[in-house]
């Protein structure tokens, strides 16, 4: 076994395929044994239509994830992003339904003020040194409130076709939304892995100050990355308006809990410095297929979140473990 490993490592075509199934292998094992307990538990799991629906389903996960992911690298952390979700959505309904704005404009708005707040959301942390979970913590009842106060505290609904095509729409027998989530899992394993901006996003989170004394201008990627994660939370919150055809002020509640569990999960260490796509795709999924089969069990809610919970939990102390072991 370990001279066929040898040999796929050192072989340009599978070298990157031993890497991503030695770095996720707890996660990969995770999935595996969700998904076959799963497909026992419940016939319907295993059908094509409920796949498509899962895949759906998690992509507004998936894309908040990346950001928080990213946070966590840089030793930090994003509670914004249900909020964002929120305000990006209802901003976008309420320019479109209201002020007639054309859904071209409307989207690139919504977009840039996700990306404020995170830019704001960035530069106070890297400026003040306060707590990233104070700070975020913040931040997120300001959004929460400005979404309350554009939506007049309901929903806007917004019945409009080329509207919810953004969020219902089909490319071929593939739905939109996942088509979005792949581009953006495609642009952030590229930045991570192949440019310099990835390198100095590792070496931040792995020792912030190092990394300022090696030349790196650490205050730009902190703010680099909470904008792109405000980006992220944002143009979810408007694909989501455009599923539901309304922006609704009160969505993405505990969003942000599910995008840490989809992180930590998928390799990234809440000590900063380590984590990769691969592996926070993969959380993703097990968050995702573990709320759909809880569902098609007939599971309620309530438990729903318990089951959450102790899945950070175990995900926390399972990096905890890895991290003592590496030291000893």
């Amino acid at each position: 076994m370990k001279r066929w490993i040898k040999k796929a490592e050192d072989n340009a075509f599978l070298a990157p395929v031993v890497t991503y199934l030695q770095t996720n292998i707890g996660i990969l094992l995770a999935f595996i044994v969700l998904f076959t307990a799963l497909s026992f538990a419940t016939p319907n799991f295993l059908k094509a239509d409920n796949w498509i629906n899962v895949l759906r389903q998690i992509t507004t996960n998936a894309n908040i994830s990346i950001g928080v992911m990213l946070a966590i690298i840089i030793n930090g952390i994003d509670l914004t992003v249900g909020a964002v979700i929120a305000l990006s959505g209802s901003l976008c309904a309420k320019l479109i339904a209201d002020f007639g704005v054309s859904i071209p404009v409307a989207v690139i708005l919504g977009c840039l003020v996700g990306m404020l707040s995170g830019a704001i959301t960035g530069s106070i942390i890297t400026f003040t040194r306060m707590p990233p979970f104070v700070v975020t913590l913040a931040m997120q009842n300001i959004c929460r409130g400005a979404a309350y106060l554009v939506a007049d505290g309901k929903p806007i609904r917004l019945p409009l076709e080329a509207f919810e095509k953004i969020g219902t729409g089909y490319a071929g027998i593939i739905p939109l939304p996942v088509i979005y989530t792949a581009i953006l899992l495609l642009f952030t394993f590229y930045i991570l892995n192949k440019t310099k901006l990835g390198r100095h996003i590792y070496a931040v989170g792995g020792n912030r100050e190092a990394a300022r004394f090696s030349g790196i201008k650490t205050y730009r990627v902190e703010i680099f990355v909470y904008t792109l994660s405000g980006f992220l939370a944002a143009f979810s919150g408007i694909v989501f308006a455009a599923r539901m055809a309304s922006g609704q002020p009160a969505v993405g509640l505990g969003y942000e809990t599910d995008a840490v569990a989809a992180s930590v999960l998928g390799g990234a260490s809440m000590t900063g410095g380590v984590g990769t796509v691969g592996g926070m795709f993969i959380g993703a999924l097990v968050i995702g297929i573990l709320s759909n089969g809880l569902n098609l069990i007939g599971v309620n809610s309530f438990w729903q979140y318990i089951a959450k919970g102790l899945v950070i939990l175990i995900a926390v102390y399972i990096d905890m473990f890895r991290k003592r072991k590496e030291r000893f």
